[in-house]
């Protein structure tokens, strides 16, 4: 019987991470790409309704203030591109409340970077690239595949996400057994049905980068018109075997506009019952001075699930929340 002071990963494990961290350092060594760190804790929280902040009190200046731990350091990584930084990339802890699970913890590690005149193909290019060196012992020489989301949506489920009304998501839904009332959240039945029909299904023969989601899910990437006129987010996903492991963007860099999203964001925060959070002032003043660039997060935890073949992110990690 395992004793409760045990770490949940084997040596073997451990001794993969090590490997793993200095293969990325390398990686971007090599190309000229400078590690930074930043604060964990910030005075601003994220806006999105689907992201849970850890909630921090600290005292400042002998003043007692809430805080919030990262959700991701791309606040404070953009006021560095702003400042003059040229190409970052940082190795760092995050936090999202009550997120567990086989492929959750609500602390995990992050690996992001950030690729000014990059384009998202750039990145793309260079994702794979990261991909080959610290997955080869698994797999070999991988070529990814690009695939739009829409056309994963309508492979699997003959249904443009789109264009498709409410009620279509709704029906489609039914129609699949996902019998869940989600009341009028558009948005809410298109990940039900991505996340049972579609994610599942990626990555099995080869990496699949998808493109091009729903504006709706711009977060903080632009968006543009796809090859048939239809506005999209000018974004993209990895998947390997079933599991998300990154996520990129063209980085929005109006202010205004960003102002705007985080506005409706808490406007749905308080429409569903959630926190209001602080909008991140910090961050748009130094949008207008940040260079135009391509940024990804990649989970380092789930990366190392790739390649040690777990299927548990507890296998890979020492202490979960529950034994922290």
């Amino acid at each position: 019987m395992s004793q409760s002071y045990q770490p949940t990963c084997d040596l073997a494990a451990l001794k993969a991470r090590a490997e793993l961290y200095q293969r990325i350092r390398q990686f971007f060594a090599a190309r000229e790409v400078l590690e930074v760190e930043t604060p964990v804790l910030s005075q601003a929280g994220v806006t999105d309704v689907h992201l849970a902040s850890v909630v921090a009190k600290r005292h400042v200046n002998g003043q007692l203030q809430t805080h919030y731990l990262q959700t991701s350091p791309e606040f404070a990584m953009k006021r560095l591109l702003a400042s003059g930084s040229g190409p970052i990339y940082q190795i760092c802890k995050v936090f999202r409340d009550d997120e567990h699970g086989r492929k959750h913890n609500s602390e995990f590690t992050m690996l992001e970077w950030y690729r000014p005149q990059f384009s998202l193909q750039d990145l793309m290019h260079e994702t794979a690239d990261l991909l080959n060196v610290c997955l080869a012992e698994r797999f070999g020489e991988l070529r990814p595949v690009v695939l739009s989301y829409k056309h994963a949506f309508q492979d699997r489920l003959d249904l443009n996400p789109l264009q498709a009304t409410l009620k279509e998501l709704k029906d489609t839904a039914h129609r699949v057994g996902l019998n869940l009332d989600l009341g009028d959240d558009r948005l809410a039945y298109m990940d039900l049905l991505f996340s049972h029909f579609v994610e599942p299904s990626l990555g099995f023969d080869a990496p699949v980068f998808l493109t091009d989601f729903p504006p709706e899910m711009a977060s903080l990437a632009k968006t543009k018109q796809d090859d048939d006129g239809e506005w999209v987010a000018a974004r993209f996903e990895v998947y390997i075997e079933g599991l998300e492991l990154a996520n990129a963007y063209d980085e929005l860099v109006d202010a205004d506009v960003l102002r705007q999203r985080f506005d409706a964001d808490n406007a749905e925060r308080e429409k569903q019952g959630l926190a209001i959070m602080p909008v991140d002032e910090h961050l748009l003043a130094a949008l207008p001075h940040m260079p135009a660039c391509s940024g990804i997060a990649l989970g380092v935890d789930r990366l190392l699930m790739i390649a040690q073949n777990k299927l548990q992110l507890e296998k890979v990690i020492t202490f979960p929340a529950d034994i922290a």
